[in-house]
């Protein structure tokens, strides 16, 4: 596991603890994208399949984690939290997943130029959520990061 992904896992575990409890693990990191995976056997409901909370959580944390990194590497102190989510559950998840996101070209500097110049800015994000290959779940976030100084 490469640095950054390690350091994005470690801070998780710390900061957030459900995601030890779903096993959730960082997967990729590319600077505009991320990838994150949890099991199924951590994540099982009473009809073995992935809880619908499970898909929903690791999707919001997906787009929640590339916020934070993207800031810490543009030197941004924030706080980041969800304002709003929907979750389009495609089908029953009877495996391990994992689920996608990426900075969206053509909104990603406005949120960047926004937060430097007001010190608050809100961003909506699109994760999805894929067992076996097949997409099975799509999370929509808007994102809210208010500056530290």
């Amino acid at each position: 596991m490469n640095d950054i992904r390690k350091t994005a896992q470690d801070y998780l575990y710390t900061h957030i603890p459900i995601t030890q409890h779903l096993q959730v693990t960082v997967d990729a990191y590319d600077g505009k994208s991320i990838r994150l995976s949890a099991p199924l056997a951590a994540n099982i409901n009473h009809r073995d399949s992935v809880f619908g909370g499970s898909l929903s959580s690791v999707a919001i944390l997906a787009g929640w984690t590339i916020i934070h990194l993207t800031l810490l590497e543009e030197n941004l102190s924030a706080r980041l939290v969800i304002q709003k989510s929907s979750m389009d559950f495609l089908s029953p998840v009877v495996t391990d997943f994992y689920t996608e996101c990426a900075l969206p070209d053509d909104t990603w500097p406005r949120f960047l130029a926004m937060l430097r110049k007001k010190g608050k800015a809100r961003i909506t994000l699109q994760s999805t959520v894929y067992a076996d290959g097949n997409k099975v779940g799509v999370q929509e976030g808007i994102y809210v990061a208010v500056a530290q100084r």
